[in-house]
């Protein structure tokens, strides 16, 4: 009868372990599947900004600073690996676009431009994405670092060496402040 018992305590102490192994790895398979959603959203950004400057290089020529701001940012968010990185160069070439934006409103040409107007909407259909895809994957990763830190899922986590994953946060002061326009250089 004793044996019985112990081999009963034994099989649900695997099940349970199992359990929390495999809930673990679907929650880190989820917060991975969450960060490709942004990287693909903001790919999709990066495909449409050299459309997007050569509609409006034309009319902003004075510009250029910002412009080249921009292509510059797009070049190194090409080449960097990480998520922070990805998310800082994301809040400089957010704040870089409503610059952008903002100055347009200065150029009444461009903005009645159809290919400017075409552009700026599904510039803003992918930055409302990427919103929507920021949140989703700061809650899968919440939700997975949870998961790490946790009795008794912690237990499993240390074993099976499961790391923290960072949150997609804009770490740049430059993304953090509000956009600075001056219309005096203009035309």
């Amino acid at each position: 009868m004793g044996w019985i018992i112990l081999i009963v305590i034994i099989i649900i102490l695997i099940v349970a372990i199992i359990s929390l192994y495999n809930g673990l790895v679907a929650a880190k398979l989820k917060a991975e599947n969450a960060w490709s959603q942004i990287d693909v959203q903001l790919q999709r950004r990066f495909d449409l900004i050299p459309n997007f400057v050569e509609t409006v290089k034309g009319y902003m020529a004075h510009e250029s600073e910002t412009l080249e701001k921009v292509t510059q940012l797009r070049t190194s968010w090409q080449n960097a690996s990480s998520v922070q990185d990805k998310a800082n160069l994301d809040g400089e070439l957010t704040s870089t676009l409503k610059t952008i934006m903002a100055i347009s409103e200065n150029y009444p040409d461009l903005k009645a431009n159809q290919n400017f107007m075409q552009l700026s909407e599904e510039l803003r259909n992918t930055e409302n994405k990427i919103a929507f895809s920021r949140q989703f994957y700061n809650d899968s990763v919440t939700q997975y670092n949870t998961k790490l830190q946790v009795f008794p899922s912690n237990i499993i986590a240390n074993m099976f060496s499961f790391k923290e994953i960072d949150l997609f946060s804009a770490e740049s002061e430059e993304a953090r402040q509000n956009v600075k326009v001056d219309f005096g250089n203009n035309k």
